[in-house]
């Protein structure tokens, strides 16, 4: 019987070198029943934002609370809420040391990649904070942007999912990883989300959330603007406040600027 000659190690695995993108979670609280209620909130109007996707825990807001974080406890709720925490960054020394000891790696700064500039509206564009009534209290509300990345030349590629039927009350389609697609009407009720730009060529009745994982470049456009709830990045707004006469059913684009939404009509 011949024998099986033995493998080397050294060709069982390859290092190299990769650059991973990460959500961050900015803590502006160090009260976990206060982020609890927070995260439930946002969750509700985006029940598909996280699908146990890494995330790291920025302290940089809550780095000078005299009260300690329950890093376990943190973590658990994170996890309850389909976050996968990884790494932590910009918290105080003692802080810092108790989330390592929970098992959580330090996230090191990287100079943020060059954002898109707005362009200037042309036929006024309409400035939309987030209202207080459809957001959380300011010191329980988690903000949720992507972790900087290393600039590049050109953006990259962005593939696309088309949908090409009515989305009815009570459905839900993600485009995860890239921009969205419909072109039949999203009813009241229905919900669309991408990690990109969204697209409507048709009544946009239900809710529309873009750049789910905190692209803040992202876009929403329709030919048809009514919606329960439109969303970039995190920022939000509902029809509890009406949009104005210009947009309203009309073709409009969604963008954002710093955090508020800007909506502005679509020009022929």
């Amino acid at each position: 019987m011949a024998a099986v000659p033995k493998a080397n190690p050294a060709s069982l695995f390859d290092l190299k070198s990769a650059t991973v993108s990460l959500v961050a979670i900015v803590l502006k609280t160090t009260d976990l029943t206060l982020l609890e209620k927070a995260l439930e909130l946002r969750l509700r109007e985006a029940p598909a934002l996280f699908d146990h996707e890494p995330v790291a825990i920025d302290l940089s807001q809550v780095r000078d609370a005299h009260a300690p974080i329950d890093f376990p406890a943190l973590i658990a709720l994170l996890r309850h809420h389909g976050m996968a925490p990884m790494a932590v960054k910009a918290g105080s020394h003692a802080q810092m040391e108790a989330a390592l000891a929970a098992g959580l790696m330090e996230a090191h700064h990287r100079e943020p990649a060059a954002r898109r500039t707005a362009p200037e509206a042309s036929a006024g564009p309409h400035t939309v904070a987030p209202p207080a009534a459809a957001t959380p209290a300011a010191p329980a509300t988690p903000v949720v942007a992507t972790a900087a990345a290393t600039p590049t030349s050109a953006p990259p590629t962005r593939a696309a999912m088309v949908i090409d039927r009515p989305l009815r009350s009570g459905q839900q389609v993600y485009a995860k990883g890239c921009d969205l697609i419909v072109l039949a009407v999203v009813s009241f009720g229905a919900e669309v989300i991408a990690d990109g730009h969204i697209h409507v060529y048709a009544p946009l009745r239900g809710r529309a959330l873009a750049g789910a994982h905190g692209d803040t470049t992202a876009r929403i456009f329709t030919t048809c603007l009514e919606p329960q709830l439109v969303s970039i990045a995190g920022i939000y707004r509902t029809t509890e406040h009406e949009l104005p006469a210009d947009v309203l059913g009309k073709p409009a684009q969604i963008w954002l600027d710093g955090e508020s939404l800007v909506i502005e009509p679509l020009n022929d």
